[in-house]
Formats: structure tokens, C-alpha cells, sequence
């Protein structure tokens, strides 16, 4: 996957020589790099929210299905399912009935889009590290947060039998 991020570095011109031609510097900066795990570019936060906090990457505010499948290699009995509480385009924040350990390597299911009689649904699953573990307010329950070291999509979009050779 090549994207590329293009930013124009634009120089003012100068005051003192108003007869000097403005210039433009053009640089060229990949926003994907192969040493860097895969992640979202642009999560939409204008639409849903952030966080009050001047990070690198914002969170959205968003409440989300979450399914945890596997925790450090060891697959889940039944695939846990459970709520994001904030989401951004390089980790997730979640409650979780068990503590999971830190660095942690968990697998995890994010319903990104649900549509009804299932068309148009799109799954995020993302193999993570927890970061950071701490107790909730609910006794029992704990506050992950993890890093997402891959990311993958899927949807289900397809052309219905109905519109098939219709033309």
C-alpha cells in the first residue's frame, strides 16, 4: 500500500525586495512507511468527537463492537464482545471483564460499519500490544489500552443476484 501525503511548504515573500518572485518548495514526505505498522490515515474526528488532549494521533469518542479473539497466541473459548471506548488511528481504549497482561499480543475485531440485513458491513481486525492496564470503575473490570501492529479490513459489499445481468 504506496499513499503518499504531499505537504507545500509555501515562503512568504520578503518586504524588502517586493519585485523578488515568490517561491515554492514542494516536499514530498510518505505518510506510509514499510518500517511502520499498517494504521488508519485520517480517523473522522470533526464528525464524532475528541478527546480534549493535544495528541499526535486524536481519538475519537466512539462506542464501537469489539470482539477479543486471541491473547497471546491462545485462542478464546467463545470470542469475547465488548464496547471501544475511544478509538484513533494508531491504538483502541476498552473495558475487559479479565486483565490482560502488559505487552500483551491480543487479536481483536472492530465493527467499523453496521449496516442492516448485514450489506455494507466493514470489519477492522487488528493484531495489538496492550499498552497500559489499569482497574475500572465497574469492580471486576479493567481499562486497556492497545496499539494496533496491523490492520485489515473487510467488507462485505457485493452486487445483490437481483441487479445481475440486468444490462
Amino acid at each position: 500500500m504506496s499513499v503518499t501525503n504531499l505537504a507545500i511548504a509555501v515562503t512568504a515573500p520578503s518586504k524588502q525586495r517586493p519585485s523578488v518572485a515568490t517561491c515554492l518548495t514542494l516536499q514530498c514526505k510518505p505518510l506510509l512507511r514499510p518500517e511502520l505498522p499498517r494504521r488508519f490515515i485520517r480517523v473522522p474526528t470533526h464528525a464524532v468527537g475528541v478527546h480534549p488532549e493535544h495528541r499526535e494521533y486524536p481519538r475519537a469518542c466512539l462506542q464501537l463492537p469489539l470482539k477479543l479473539h486471541c491473547v497471546n497466541g491462545v485462542v478464546e473459548d467463545s470470542a469475547i464482545t465488548l464496547v471501544t471506548r475511544d478509538i484513533s488511528s494508531t491504538g483502541v481504549y476498552f473495558l475487559c471483564p479479565k486483565q490482560l497482561p502488559a505487552n500483551a499480543s491480543i487479536e481483536l475485531q472492530i465493527v467499523l460499519v453496521s449496516r442492516p440485513l448485514g450489506q455494507g458491513n466493514v470489519v477492522m481486525t487488528s493484531h495489538a500490544h496492550v499498552r497500559r492496564i489499569h482497574p475500572a470503575a465497574v469492580p471486576g473490570w479493567y481499562g486497556i489500552a492497545a496499539n494496533f501492529d496491523d490492520v485489515s479490513f473487510d467488507r462485505d459489499d457485493f452486487i445483490p443476484s437481483r441487479f445481475l445481468g440486468t444490462y
